[in-house]
Order: structure tokens, then sequence, then C-alpha cells
């Protein structure tokens, strides 16, 4: 089951819950005449975990009886199907590497030989061999795996595991750095798409048992707090503060930010203008030209007199004016001088900054548990110790991969092999540090402390660039950094906007509130459930549910497209009841659970029942989709595209739904997959038995995802 922390728990290398013992299976495929399983060397198969496993030994021993292929080279070629209609499983031939005969006439040969007492006739099409698996015993094996696994059906507890081989052994550790708001600024949609995709890859990595550590690296540190700390003095309140911190602290923040752009309004028009004026007079190199144009003369540059005296009169009134700013002090001024005394360990400028820290992360807390996310480390780029940065800058400089620029220190990557990262600042001239200087601190002080296998930064793409030199210049600095940088990976994500399109900017005022917009949702939803009073009544905590709701529709929104995509915030899709959304889902889910409370049947009778009774083809076809849920876990520990999850979801609700209005074939007004109208207790307690199952599924996806299910609504 799902802890507290957010993780799908695994102990020792297992998952909580017993996977489906030998004994168990073996009792199961004696009542079709087979008996253990084969294995293989070399092939890894999760026979205890996945059902569709038992059916890839036996498809295995038969191909390779056949074709003599390697069994290892089998079990690559044979895969899994998205449509069912193209098989439970399918071989493509030449996949298989064998020579001698044509693909097509192997496959018609590996038909027609093929010969398991649980796979139906296999079809030979053209180059690929499809396999459909008999529908009783399949039902007997999947829901028995469901029922018996619960909470843990699906997840595969070896794969994190430093030997898969050996399922006592040591588990591997990952670490998902996501979230990592700026302190004081408004959680705003945007932090969304980071908070429940890393969220999503710690559940996902737990489930397939590895140790994870969550951790937010909060934007605690820079000029930014000297900019918050005059919006404060000159615009804040104790009693706001303590009310609403990151509310507040946003408004203030807003509100700075315009006054100190009016400030340098001035400057700005000036140094647009200079900087126009300097790339008409050397604008950047002419493409090389296309074949064949070699000769053709380039246009020269048209450079006055005039434009000439323009450009230094531009730039000596920037000079002057941005001196005079200085003078003044300007905002912008002030904000610096104060995070230079932050720096320099003043404790009147870091009382307002502690303040504003602690604050901050109480109310990220509340953020956090309404989207079932917990964290096992809050740290940040104030918590980078001093000693770690100079020990690195020590080393950039003794590589040569650092370099002087005007009394600053930069890495030129272009030099070093990546032409495309271009240059980069690592040092101010001030001596002040810069967020890439704490990052290549941080990562391996995080190494030392955690010893960790791999970490996953979750961040945004517009910050690719960033984390692209970042990498880099871990592995220009060599051993230690290198081998550190090595176990580490950048997820990166599509942009969140706002309803019209537009980008979000904290400075501007434009982002959206996360909270304003989960409270938004949760009203509607709470509309939608009073509507049927009856219903409404038999809810335990309204509001609860109503906020679940809520947050379902918002992450569905999120998780719907491929997680580089950006999307704009849309509410009113988003808590629509019809189409793939999240109420869907939970209604999905609790109308199964209404099923359950008013047929009353025992766990031991569905644990018992009877399967081979589901015969109709809806029930078949529902049965085939549960029996896929391993495989689909496998394909995202793959792809880490929560996507994944969610379309097998909404395809598998739809064949679900479907059930309840099967119409018996020889009668057309009877529903053959009714539990309160079976025609026998025992055909009552199969049906219940496969619905408790998709239930089952259904649920465990969902909190894959992050999303608690409801049981009414």
């Amino acid at each position: 089951m799902a802890s507290t922390n957010g993780k799908i728990e695994v102990a020792n290398g297992h998952a909580h819950g017993s996977s489906l013992d030998v004994d168990h299976i073996t009792t199961q495929l004696k009542k079709v005449g087979l008996s253990q399983p084969p294995t293989f060397p070399g092939v890894q198969l999760s026979q205890e975990y996945n059902p569709v496993d038992i059916y890839r030994a036996y498809i295995i021993e038969q191909i390779h009886h056949i074709t003599g292929a390697e069994p290892a080279i089998i079990n690559n070629a044979v895969a899994w199907t998205q449509d069912l209609k193209h098989g439970d499983l399918v071989l493509p031939v030449p996949a298989l590497r064998l020579k001698g005969k044509k693909p097509d006439e192997l496959a018609t040969e590996i038909a027609d030989k093929f010969d398991c007492p649980i796979v139906e006739k296999p079809i030979a099409d053209k180059t690929f061999v499809r396999f459909f698996f008999k529908p009783g015993p399949l039902a007997s094996l999947t829901l028995n795996y469901t029922l018996k696994q619960n909470a843990q059906y699906g997840f595969n507890p070896l794969l994190g595991l430093e030997d898969p081989s050996k399922p006592d052994g040591k588990r591997k550790r990952m670490i998902v750095e996501y979230s990592s708001p700026n302190i004081a600024k408004e959680f705003h949609t945007g932090h969304l798409r980071s908070t429940i995709i890393g969220g999503f890859m710690v559940k996902l990595y737990s489930a397939a048992g590895w140790e994870t550590i969550s951790m937010d690296y909060l934007g605690d540190w820079g000029k930014q707090y000297g900019m918050l700390s005059q919006g404060f003095e000159k615009y804040g309140s104790e009693a706001e503060l303590e009310r609403d911190p990151i509310k507040h602290l946003n408004e203030v923040y807003v509100k700075i930010n315009q006054d100190n752009a009016e400030e340098q309004k001035e400057a700005k028009k000036l140094a647009e203008r200079k900087d126009e004026l300097e790339k008409t007079k050397n604008p950047p190199k002419p493409m090389k030209p296309k074949k064949g144009k070699e000769n053709e003369a380039v246009p020269a540059v048209k450079w006055s007199e005039e434009q000439e005296s323009e450009l230094k009169d531009a730039t000596a009134q920037l000079e002057k004016v941005q001196e005079e700013l200085v003078a003044k002090p300007s905002i912008d001024e002030k904000a610096r001088q104060f995070f230079k005394r932050m720096s320099d360990g003043d404790q009147e400028a870091l009382k307002y900054w502690q303040k504003f820290r602690d604050l901050s992360i109480e109310a990220y807390k509340h953020m956090y548990a309404r989207l079932s996310i917990a964290f096992d480390d809050y740290s940040g780029e104030s918590t980078v110790k001093l000693e770690d940065m100079e020990k690195a800058a020590g080393v950039l400089q003794e590589r040569g991969v650092s370099e002087d620029s005007k009394g600053a220190v930069i890495v030129d990557l272009a030099k070093h092999g990546a032409p495309k990262l271009g240059k980069t600042l690592v040092k101010k001239r001030d001596g002040t540090s810069l967020y890439l200087t704490r990052d290549i601190a941080a990562n391996y002080e995080r190494y030392e402390k955690y010893h960790f296998d791999h970490m996953i930064y979750v961040v945004a793409s517009q910050q690719d660039v960033h984390l692209a030199q970042f990498f880099k210049i871990l592995q220009l600095m060599g051993s230690p950094y290198s081998e550190v940088v090595a176990k580490c990976e950048h997820i990166s994500f599509g942009m969140v906007k706002d309803p019209k399109g537009q980008t979000m900017s904290t400075r501007k005022g434009t982002v959206v509130s996360l909270s304003d917009s989960l409270d938004a949702a949760k009203e509607f939803m709470h509309g939608v459930m009073r509507k049927n009073e009856d219903k409404y009544q038999q809810v335990q905590d309204p509001e609860a549910t109503a906020d679940l709701l809520a947050i379902s529709a918002i992450m569905v929104q999120d998780y719907a497209g491929k997680m580089i995509n950006g999307y704009n915030f849309d509410m009113d899709r988003m808590t629509s009841f019809e189409g793939d959304t999240g109420p869907y889902l939970q209604y999905s889910h609790a109308r199964v659970c209404s099923m359950a409370r008013k047929a009353k049947v025992p766990r031991e009778a569905l644990e018992n029942a009877d399967f081979t009774l589901i015969t109709a083809k809806e029930g078949v076809e529902l049965v085939r989709a549960l029996a896929q849920w391993p495989d689909v876990f496998l394909n995202t520990y793959k792809t880490r595209e929560p996507v994944t999850v969610l379309t097998y979801l909404f395809r598998m609700t739809h064949m679900l739904s479907s059930c309840y209005d099967a119409k018996d074939v020889g009668n057309k007004n009877a529903k053959t997959m009714s539990v309160m109208y079976a025609d026998s207790e025992e055909k009552k307690a199969a049906l219940m038995g496969l619905y408790e199952a998709a239930r089952q599924v259904l649920g465990n996806g969902m909190r894959l995802l992050g999303l608690k299910p409801v049981e009414r609504m």
C-alpha cells in the first residue's frame, strides 16, 4: 500500500504484500495439464509478479524447440501489444536473427507446430506470429494474482536490486531532486509540473524496488532576497505575513519589482539602443554560402558617422545613468549590497532571510501534503558549504577549465569541445557565487552524504542549457566529480502557460496561484457532488472528497501528454466529467466500490471463485487488459512517462464500463455481466472478483500517478 511519505513502499527488495507463491501458480497450471513454468539461463522473468511472464516462459520454450533460437534472443523478441486485437503477445520473426528461412515461412512453421494448453493456436500474420491466451486459464491466473497481491499487483521490486537474481540482496539508491521553488514566491501552476513529475518518479522507482530519496532543493539564496527585504520594508505587514506568508511575500515582491522596473526604465531603453547600434555595426557573420554561390558578393555594412556618434553618445549616457543608479543607491543596487551582506554573514541581513525561509517552508509543506508529496531532504542553495564551493573553484582553475575574465571567473565551453554551450559565469567580479557554482559543489556533497547509484534532476526545459553546462563542467573537472555526474540525469519538461497560452511571470504578477486554482476546482467539484443529495449525504467528508477530485482533475491534465510538451492551464477542461479526465477515473473507481457495498460478496468467496465462468466477450477483454498491467508498469519504468500509465487506465476503464451494459447472447434483455442479476452464487462471486480486480488495478495505477482513489463521490 502507499505510505504517508508519498512512496510505494518496498522492504528488503520485496514489496509489502506477497508475490504469488510458486505452489499456487503450480496448482493453477496443473488444472490445464502443465507443471511449473520453465526457466532459462540468462533470461530474467518475474513469474511471481507478472502472470504474462508465465506465458512468456512457455512461448520461449516452444519457439526454442521449433527454431533452435536462443531463449534470451526469443525473450527480447517477444513483445507485448498496446492493442489487444493484435494479440496478447506478438513475435516479429526477423528479431530471432535466424538464417536459412524466410521470415514469413518461419512464422507459418511456428504457428503450425506450436502447441500449448493455455495459448490458442497462434496466427501467422506475414512476418509476425500473434499469440492469444485462452480465456479460462488467463482469468484464473490473472485474477488470482490481482486479488492476492492487492496494492502490489503489477509492481516489480526486483528491478531495483543490485542483483535481480538475489531477492534479498541490496537495493539501489536513487535521489530525485524536484519541485525546488524559490522561497517567498507563490507556489504557482508552473511549479506543479516539477512537483508531480518528481513525485511520480519517486513512486515509480519505489515500486520498482529502489531506495528513493525525495529532495527539495530550494531557491533560497541570491540578490532577490535583497529585493524582497526592501519590498517588505516598504509594503509589508507582519499580520499578513503570519496569516499567509507566501501570498503576502509574493505580493510585496511583485510591487518592489514594478518599482525597480520604473527606476531602471531609462537605463533599459539606453541599453537596448546601444545593443541595437552595436549589432548594426558588427552584424553576425554570414552563414556559409550555398554551393554555387561562393562568389556572390556579401553586402557591405552601411555604417555612418552619425551612427558612430549616436553609439558613443548612447554608451556615455548609459554609463552615466548606471553610475547615478549606483550612487543613489537604486533598488537594484540596494538589493546587490544586501545580498553581499548576507554572503558575508551579516546577522541583521540574515534575520529577515531566515524568517522568510522558515515561513515559506512551512507553507510549502501544507501544499505538498495536499498533493500527497513529502520530502526526505529540504536542502537549498544556502546550505551548500563555502569550503566545497572554494574547493570546486580550485579544481576548475588547477585543471584549466576556468579562466579570468575582467575580474570574473568564467568557463568557455567552446574551448572544451562544446561550442553550442558557449561561455558561462562561475563567479562574479564582486566574489559572490552563482547558481552554477552552488550546483557544482552540491552535486558532490550529495554523493558524499548518500552514495547514490543514480540521481535525477527534474527541471523545466527553460533550464536545458544550464543543466547541460553544469554536467559538462563536472565532466571536465575529472575525478571524483566526473564519476559522480555520470550517475546523474536531467529529466526535462515543457512549461505550463496560462489559459490563453501566455508565459507566467512572478515579477510581472501574472502567475496562476496553485492554491487558488485548487480551491476553485474544489468548489466546482463540491457543487457537482451536491446535485445528488442522496449520494452526497453518504460521503463521510465531502470537503476532503471534493479536494481529491480537484487535485485529480489538475494532475490528470498535466499527465495527459508527454512530459516535454507544455500545455495551457484550462480549468474548464480539466474539471469535466466528460471524456478522459481525472474526475472520470475517480468516478470509475467509486462505481465499483458502490457495487461491492451492494453485492456484499465475502473476500474469501472472491479469492476462491471459479473465474472460468467469465465467458462474455466484454469480461474476457477486461481480463486480458488486467493481465497487461505488470507489463504496462515495466514499460513505464523504461519510458518514465506518466502518460503511459494514464493511457492504459483510460483504456481499461472503458473496457470496465462496457462490461456493465454487456448483453447475453441468447437473451438481449439480460445483462450477462451484472453481479446483482447473476444466475448463481458462483457466477456472482466470479463477476464481483473481476470487478474488484479491475478496481484494484485502477487504484494501483492512480496511486502510482499520485492520485488518491475515492470510494464515494
